[in-house]
């Protein structure tokens, strides 16, 4: 198992580190399109703007993994080891309740383009592109489900602890 998650874990790395390339040299191509040619090439940029939605909560799920996001530690820095196992079994779970309803909705809104037929940008369907959004959420929920279950068992808020 330990293994498998390795290897997830690496090819998560792998995917944000080439979506950022791809990014840099996209950016880069429409740049010089615009200075060149006098306009750059229209379907760069809508692309740009779905790879940065992309980047971006690929890059909220490593720091799930990492345990590096974005967190208030006031209870952490000043309470005891109970409190502070306390503390990161309640809002781990919290994290995950609210991961697990956003991935929900992003599902049903997911669903919701592909019925309707919605067009990200020239004769590409919105919905493929979109499918980040729950995958993405669903998968921070299970972390923070994770996460909640090996501080409460081993009371330990090291990620390789509760992967």
């Amino acid at each position: 198992m330990k293994r498998l998650i390795d290897w997830l874990h690496r090819a998560e790395d792998v995917l944000l580190i080439l979506l950022l390339l791809a990014m840099i040299v996209l950016a880069g191509v429409d740049i010089i399109a615009r200075t060149v040619f006098g306009g750059g090439i229209v379907w760069i940029s809508p692309l740009l703007r779905v790879m940065v939605l992309w980047l971006g909560l690929l890059g909220a799920l490593m720091a799930t993994r990492t345990r590096e996001h974005i967190a208030i530690d006031l209870i952490n820095r000043l309470g005891g080891d109970t409190l502070k196992r306390l503390s990161g079994v309640v809002t781990s779970v919290f994290a995950a309740i609210v991961c697990g309803l956003i991935a929900w909705h992003a599902q049903e809104f997911v669903k919701g383009s592909f019925e309707y037929g919605d067009i990200a940008f020239s004769q590409v369907p919105a919905w493929p592109l979109q499918l980040v959004i729950p995958l993405a959420f669903g998968l921070m929920a299970l972390r923070f489900a994770i996460q909640s279950l090996g501080i409460a068992l081993h009371g330990s808020t090291d990620p390789e602890a509760s992967a």
